[in-house]
């Protein structure tokens, strides 16, 4: 029972296939799927939520990435606020910094992914965040504007230090693997995914990229979360079933605040 947190099911690449790339996901065994919506960009953050619609084991989040984040405005934080009330919707992201490739300028990227924690404060809604080359200035906003909330999140795709996990998760994150920390030259990579807690550890794609070996080089999709779920476990010791267990009980626990909302909402309207 693979869990694959975090995958873009609205991205171009699956125009073809979709529907069949979820048929095999689920074929192959992943009970649990985050999609995240706005793979074109803020305007299409909406995208990924009729593919959550149409399968209850499916569930969606959106955000402005900060590559996207010198294009954010107004209407783009209202769309986020709507979206927030579907049942399927659990998180505000991917949001972050992004200092490798500096698509939008840092004091901007800042500035978008501040307001968007405020939101999912206001929302009361976990965050899924992307850092690349930015983990100190995270770290730092994380801890003067976010700890408080309560609320944590997922370091997607991480691609951090021992350090920048081990203070991250003190503010309640869980910490995701994607693809690459099967790579080759990954090792440093590999001796963090070690040291993680098996409670705060989390699978994922990130597809349509960074495929996993083997299939390094082709595009990714949901049912090569099999290969990650496989890595992590020899790193733990584990079977992959064991590690599945865990990963399936640590997304299960992420989700469980929208559940729990919603649970109190039908029970409200129940007694109208």
């Amino acid at each position: 029972m693979y869990v694959d947190s975090h995958c873009h099911l609205d991205d171009a690449d699956f125009d073809r296939d979709r529907e069949a790339v979820i048929e095999r996901a689920r074929a192959f065994g992943v009970s649990s799927l985050l999609t995240i919506g706005g793979a074109s960009g803020p305007d299409s953050m909406a995208a990924s939520v009729p593919i959550a619609e149409t399968h209850d084991w499916i569930w969606t989040a959106a955000g402005i990435h900060p590559h996207e984040a010198s294009k954010a405005e107004e209407r783009h934080f209202d769309e986020l606020c709507r979206l927030a009330q579907h049942p399927k919707f659990v998180a505000i992201g991917e949001i972050g910094l992004d200092y490798h490739y500096d698509h939008s300028p840092r004091d901007v990227q800042q500035q978008v992914l501040l307001r968007q924690l405020e939101l999912a404060r206001a929302l009361k809604l976990p965050v899924v965040i992307h850092c690349r080359d930015a983990w100190s200035e995270l770290r730092d906003l994380v801890r003067k504007h976010w700890q408080s909330a309560g609320l944590g999140g997922i370091l997607h795709c991480f691609s951090g230090t021992q350090e920048d996990a081990f203070e991250l998760m003190d503010s309640g994150f869980l910490v995701s693997f994607a693809g690459n920390v099967t790579f080759k030259k990954a090792e440093n990579l590999r001796a963090v995914a070690r040291e993680i807690p098996l409670d705060r550890l989390l699978t994922e794609t990130d597809s349509p990229y960074l495929a996993p070996v083997p299939y390094r080089g082709k595009r990714n999709e949901p049912a090569f979360v099999a290969e990650v779920t496989r890595q992590l476990a020899q790193l733990h010791g584990l079977s992959d079933q064991e590690l599945c267990g865990q990963a399936t009980k640590n997304f299960e626990r992420f989700v469980s605040h929208r559940e729990a909302v919603e649970s109190r909402k039908l029970k409200v309207e129940g007694q109208r």
